[in-house]
């Protein structure tokens, strides 16, 4: 531990702690704007300074580990005037289009830039510097890039390569200045951009946006916390809903997901609520003319029970099942099996799971008793020697997963593929067994047999906690 002062303010702290951290652990709020925790950490904003008594100029909060003894000022008459300073050469390169540009960004609002200037009574200038007007990048389906609202934070860079593991921004030379270097050009699809629109997220201004936020300003939509529909990941967000409508999503800090979504999560998972191609009223097919008519809710759901029941009564129970959708949340598939069992009667119940999954539920039940995940994706990412990927391919199935896979390798983690394709993992494999299609029985036997002669099994584990094991 390390003992220090913040504001006159006694505290002991970690060993590895950064003041950034420190003061925040205390209250203390120090304002920055290039810094994400975890993600992004480089010091270029030089909002967040302080003072060292002892050390002379001043020091970024964000990357100075704490250490025994320090006195730190964090808020001082030449400390805000130093981040004044800072703010309105940040504002005169980023006001290149006058403060009325404030009123038509789509961050507006949501501007970190923005809320800061305000909060130290910094006034974007009428005209920014007179540097050349960048042209904005927006062949993407999904992301825009105006350079002329970037403040040179690296966030989006961070988010990209950090929390995305995808490093396909990178910082780049126009000149005497420093430009982010977009794959979201005419050629977005030949580079290796996943859509995942992480880097937007992460921007503080209005230099990187998703182009649906045009539609919407952020206190125009209220926000409901949900669970992404798309997989089996589990990603928590938060739909953005505007007249009753939902027009965005936001990534949370879900287990599962820790901030991140993919192009599915943030750009495909919720329109088809809103499709115009959508029933919106019950439909019930005239007998004498094969066509269906306009009904009301009470008019179709009764017409439904009394079906049901109908056919309950003439064939029993047993003659009626439900099946419940993928895309369904666990509530509703709770409901689901609430009315077979209860209304209908009957155990009859079934999911779209059993049917695509199968093969793995089924091995997943004989082995540990449930066809469903048995661990948190932390189990296989965090702090582990080695991965076994064995016919699974998450960057396109579980994209966020893949996300967090990547991540895992490149701080050391050892990762092994075993599948015929030579998929984006594989190729960043230590190791790719490319098996030839249909032995895969063989591979997990071979693999059994070593652990088993090799004394490489948990034999603790196999006597008190497993059944069968000779057989």
């Amino acid at each position: 531990m390390q003992n220090i002062m913040i504001n006159g303010m006694e505290m002991s702290v970690a060993d590895g702690t950064t003041i950034l951290e420190a003061a925040a652990g205390a209250g203390i709020r120090i304002p920055t704007l290039c810094y994400l925790k975890d993600i992004s950490g480089v010091g270029s904003c030089r909002m967040c300074m302080v003072e060292i008594e002892g050390q002379e100029g001043f020091a970024a909060s964000c990357n100075t580990i704490a250490r025994e003894g320090m006195r730190i000022t964090t808020d001082s008459e030449k400390i805000r005037t130093y981040r004044r300073t800072v703010l309105e050469l940040l504002a005169e390169k980023h006001g290149f289009h006058s403060t009325n540009y404030c009123f038509s960004c789509s961050k507006n609002g949501a501007c970190e830039l923005q809320a800061l200037c305000r909060e130290y009574g910094v006034a974007i200038p009428e005209s920014g510097s007179a540097s050349e007007e960048l042209p904005v990048v927006d062949s993407h389906p999904f992301i825009e890039y105006n350079p002329n609202l970037c403040v040179h934070c690296q966030r989006c860079i961070g988010a990209c390569g950090t929390l995305a593991g995808n490093h396909t921004l990178k910082a780049a030379r126009r000149g005497t200045d420093t430009i982010i270097d977009v794959p979201f050009g005419p050629d977005w699809k030949e580079t290796e951009c996943e859509n995942c629109g992480n880097c937007a997220a992460a921007c503080p201004t209005g230099a990187l946006t998703m182009k649906r936020r045009r539609n919407y300003r952020s206190w125009e939509v209220e926000k409901v916390l949900t669970t992404c529909p798309h997989c089996a990941t589990g990603c928590q967000y938060y739909v953005c809903v505007k007249d009753n409508k939902v027009v965005d999503t936001e990534a949370a800090d879900g287990p599962s997901n820790h901030g991140r979504l993919c192009v599915k999560g943030r750009s495909a998972s919720f329109d088809f609520a809103m499709s115009a191609d959508r029933i919106t009223d019950p439909l019930i097919r005239d007998r004498e003319t094969g066509k269906f008519r306009k009904a009301s809710w009470d008019e179709a759901l009764d017409l439904v029970a009394s079906r049901f029941m109908q056919i309950r009564k003439e064939y029993g129970p047993e003659s009626l099942a439900g099946f419940a959708c993928s895309r369904s949340p666990n509530e509703d598939v709770y409901m689901v099996q609430k009315m077979v069992r209860t209304c209908f009667g009957s155990n009859n119940v079934d999911n779209c799971a059993r049917v695509c999954h199968s093969s793995s539920v089924t091995g997943l039940a004989k082995s540990f008793g449930s066809g469903a995940m048995t661990n948190p994706i932390g189990d296989i990412t965090k702090d582990v020697d080695m991965i076994l990927l064995v016919g699974s391919n998450p960057e396109e199935a579980h994209p966020v997963v893949g996300m967090q896979i990547r991540h895992a390798v490149e701080n050391g983690t050892q990762l092994v593929v075993v599948d015929p394709r030579v998929t984006g993992l594989a190729k960043k494999a230590d190791i790719h067994l490319k098996l030839r299609p249909g032995t895969n029985v063989a591979f997990s036997l071979g693999m059994l047999n070593v652990i088993i002669t090799e004394g490489l099994a948990d034999e603790d584990f196999i006597a008190e906690r497993t059944e069968g094991f000779e057989e």
